[in-house]
C-alpha cells in the first residue's frame, strides 16, 4: 500500500473516526483503525469499531497501491495531527515481507513508522439488508437531537433511558428522552418530506447519536440514508457512514406524563430568563441546585430565588405576561431549566404549571415543536 494525501483531511478524517475505538478493547485489534487505499478510486476510507459504534469515512488520496491494515488509533492520530502542513506519504510493507504490517510516514521535515496489525484481525462493521429504510434531511435529525438529547439518562443501569427513542407516524418523526426527572419530545419533519418503507420505532444509544450530531453538523445540507432491524441502525450519507447498536426493551409511555390543561401559564424572554437562572446557579450549586419561581400575577412579575444555608442568597425579577388564579410558588432542578432554555432557538418562552408538585411544561413559541417536561422539586417552606 502507497498513498499521498493532505495531512489536514488524514488528520481530520482520523480525529472523527477516533470517537468509536474502544476505550478498553476486548481484543487488541480494536484500539486500532482500519486504513483500506482503494487505487481503483483513489480514496481512502478509515474505520473505527467498538463492537457498538461504528464510524466510517472516506476521502480522496492519490493512490499508487491499493491495500489495507489497521494501526494505532491514539499513536498515529497524535502522530499525524503534529506533522506539518502540506502533502505526507504512507507505505506499507506488503503482508508477506518482514517487517510485517509495519507503515511509513513521511513529510516534508521526516518520517515515522508505526507497526499495525492485519485487516483480517478487525471485523466488519455491521449491515442492515432486509430492515427497513428511510431518507432524511440532515437538518432535520440535527433539530430533533439538539432538542432531546440532553434529557437522556446517564444511568447505565437504567439502559433504556440512556437513548433517544425515534418514532415515526402520520404526524411525522418524534424524538423523545427522558431520565425520569425531565422529559424532552421534539417534532420536526412531515411525512412527505420522509421516504420509508414503514414505521420508524427505535431507541438509540445517546453516546451514538452525540458523535451523529458532531458529524452531521459538518455536512447539514445533506440527505442521510437511515437503516434498521432489530439491533442495529445505520446512517449513511456523502462519504461518511455510523452504525450503532439498538437499546433492548420496552420505552416508557412518555406521551401520558404531558398535562392537557393548565390552570397557570408564564411567557418571558428566553435571554432574559437564561441570563437570570444562570447568575441564581451560582449560588444554587453550592447548595442542592434548587431554585424558586414565584409568578406574581398582578405585578407581571416572576421572581427567581435562592437560599444556600452558610453560603447566602439571591433573587432576580424577569417581566412575564402571567395567567393564573393566584401567585403561585415551585421550585426546580436549577440545571434542568437551564438545559431546556439552551436547547432552544426562539426570543420567548412559554412556561405552564398547575400545582407547585404537578409536572411543568417549557415550550419555545417558534421554531420547531418541543416540549420539555420538569418534575418540580419539593422544598420546606
Amino acid at each position: 500500500m502507497k498513498l499521498v494525501c493532505a495531512q489536514t483531511q488524514l488528520s481530520s478524517n482520523l480525529s472523527l473516526v477516533s470517537r468509536a475505538v474502544a476505550t478498553r478493547p476486548s481484543h487488541p485489534v480494536l484500539a486500532n483503525v482500519l486504513l483500506l487505499a482503494d487505487e481503483a478510486t483513489q480514496t481512502v476510507t478509515i474505520s473505527a469499531f467498538d463492537l457498538s459504534l461504528g464510524i466510517q469515512t472516506s476521502f480522496p488520496a492519490s493512490v499508487e497501491t491499493g491495500g489495507k491494515l489497521t494501526l494505532p488509533a491514539r499513536l498515529l492520530t497524535d502522530i499525524i495531527s503534529r506533522l506539518p502542513d502540506g502533502e505526507i506519504t504512507l507505505e506499507a510493507t506488503d503482508a508477506d515481507e518482514e517487517p510485517s504490517h509495519l507503515i511509513t510516514i513521511t513529510c516534508a521535515s521526516g518520517h515515522y513508522q508505526v507497526r499495525g496489525m492485519g485487516a483480517e484481525e478487525f471485523p466488519e462493521l455491521p449491515m442492515v439488508e432486509d430492515g427497513e429504510q428511510m431518507q432524511l434531511p440532515a437538518i432535520a435529525l440535527i433539530e430533533g437531537l439538539r432538542g432531546s438529547l440532553f434529557s437522556a439518562s446517564g444511568d447505565e443501569t437504567k439502559q433504556v433511558l440512556t437513548g433517544v427513542h425515534l418514532t415515526m407516524s402520520a404526524a411525522g418523526l418524534e424524538f423523545a428522552a427522558t431520565d425520569g426527572h425531565r422529559l424532552a419530545v421534539v417534532e420536526t419533519v412531515t411525512t412527505e418530506a420522509v421516504d420509508a418503507t414503514n414505521g420508524l420505532d427505535v431507541t438509540i444509544p445517546a453516546k451514538a447519536l452525540q458523535e451523529l450530531i458532531k458529524m452531521l453538523d459538518r455536512q447539514a445540507e445533506s440527505d442521510v440514508a437511515v437503516k434498521f432491524d432489530r439491533s442495529q441502525a445505520v446512517f449513511e450519507w456523502s462519504d461518511q457512514r455510523l452504525t450503532t447498536r439498538l437499546l433492548e426493551g420496552q420505552y416508557p409511555n412518555y406521551r401520558q406524563l404531558v398535562p392537557r390543561q393548565f390552570g397557570y401559564q408564564a411567557t418571558v424572554e428566553r435571554r432574559l430568563l437564561l441570563s437570570a437562572l444562570e447568575r441564581i446557579a451560582i449560588l444554587a450549586d453550592q447548595k442542592n441546585n434548587i431554585v424558586k419561581l414565584t409568578l406574581h400575577r398582578a405585578d407581571g412579575q416572576m421572581a427567581l430565588s435562592v437560599d444556600a444555608p452558610d453560603v447566602g442568597s439571591g433573587e432576580e425579577t424577569v417581566a412575564a405576561q402571567i395567567s393564573g388564579d393566584e401567585d403561585l410558588v415551585i421550585a426546580f432542578n436549577v440545571r434542568y431549566l437551564l438545559d431546556g432554555l439552551k436547547s432552544f432557538a426562539t426570543s420567548e418562552v412559554q412556561l405552564q404549571f398547575n400545582t407547585a408538585t404537578s409536572p411543568a411544561i417549557l415550550t419555545p413559541i417558534t421554531g420547531p415543536k418541543i416540549t420539555y417536561l420538569v418534575m418540580p422539586v419539593q422544598v420546606r417552606s
